[in-house]
């Protein structure tokens, strides 16, 4: 007996990832819940966002946090050229924002915004919103890193919009 086999599970379906694995691997990173954001810029067409579930905290000191969009999007090249860049962190009541803005990089149409100092579109009204200066991008498979030194951040009490197994949801505070 192997040590997997020793820990496994009863309806545990372990894999390697890759290949015909790939929907398995999909589902297991579903398990874990994340929060959802609007990630914001400026590009010479005008403003774009995109719906994004890949934020982290990087660094309180200096302060910087990261989200990776996918190469294959069409608004990647948009971000990934951005030298600044804002991040929204939506509250549970905010789906319908997030839905603008997977289907559209262009949603900004009555939506209530603003342009920040550094020219870039904020969102009021989010539950947290962190103001960036691209810090660095890194390659990382079919995604890019993008870290961002936080300029400004705001935030206000409420609870968050959660995504896990393909779906929104709330946190459900105990």
């Amino acid at each position: 007996m192997t040590v997997v086999e020793a820990i496994k599970m009863p309806n545990e379906h372990v894999f390697v990832p890759g290949g015909e694995n790939s929907r398995s691997f999909r589902n297991a990173l579903g398990a874990f819940t994340t929060g959802v954001t609007v990630v914001t810029a400026t590009t010479p067409e005008g403003p774009i966002g995109m719906t994004v579930n890949s934020f982290a905290s990087v660094s309180l000191d200096p302060p910087l946090v990261l989200w990776s969009p996918a190469k294959s999007s069409s608004r990647h090249p948009a971000f990934s050229e951005a030298t600044h860049f804002a991040i929204h962190v939506l509250s549970a009541d905010q789906d319908v924002l997030s839905a603008r803005f997977t289907r559209n990089g262009r949603a900004f149409d009555d939506l209530d915004w603003e342009i920040n100092d550094e020219g870039v579109p904020v969102i009021p009204g989010t539950l947290a919103r962190f103001e960036c200066r691209r810090a660095a991008a890194h390659d990382a498979g079919d995604h890019t890193i993008i870290v961002g030194e936080v300029l400004r951040a705001a935030h206000r009490d409420g609870d968050p919009l959660c995504f896990s197994g393909g779906a929104f949801g709330r946190f459900s505070r105990q």
